[in-house]
């Protein structure tokens, strides 16, 4: 084998290792894989990739179209070059066209997540003061109880009343 074969067999084993933890990493829901546009960037990356296997697969079976039309393309149970090449090439037809239809399909699943979102509902209701914590929502800052909130009585943002808060 070449260094250039090994070289592409590695890349090839790479990726499929890539994909493994792909599917490792996205098994359950968890910190960084929760949300709408997590699936959208994996499935937006997804489709790229998608989209290079034709050209991959091309370039895979080149060696193979080389040898035949040099004459020089041998098969193991004898069977004739010819068909051997022909199966080879009407094979990879077969597969190029369904990652052109795999990347399609990707790009379909990309556009549908493009406009979705998520409710995050993980922000713990606001104590009462002397209960823990205080909620100051006009700057969004959690504090311990004593009411030291950044504004006083007289704030006047449109977020809130910091009467209303104590």
């Amino acid at each position: 084998m070449s260094t250039e074969t090994m070289k592409a067999a590695a890349l090839a084993d790479q990726a499929a290792e890539a994909i493994r933890g792909i599917n490792h990493t996205t098994r359950t829901p968890g910190e960084g894989w929760q949300y709408p546009g997590d699936a959208y960037t994996l499935i937006g990356t997804l489709a790229h990739l998608s989209r290079m296997l034709p050209q991959a697969i091309t370039q895979a079976i080149q060696p193979v179209t080389d040898a035949h039309q040099a004459d020089r393309l041998t098969v193991d149970d004898g069977a004739d070059p010819d068909q051997a090449a022909s199966r080879a090439v009407q094979a990879t037809r077969i597969a190029i066209s369904r990652a052109m239809h795999l990347s399609q399909a990707l790009d379909a699943v990309h556009s549908a997540l493009a406009p979705l979102g998520c409710r995050v509902d993980d922000e713990p209701e606001e104590e009462p003061c002397g209960d823990g914590m205080c909620q100051c929502y006009c700057v969004g800052l959690r504090h311990p109880c004593g009411c030291d909130c950044p504004h006083d009585d007289d704030c006047d943002c449109d977020f809130c009343d910091a009467r209303d808060q104590y």
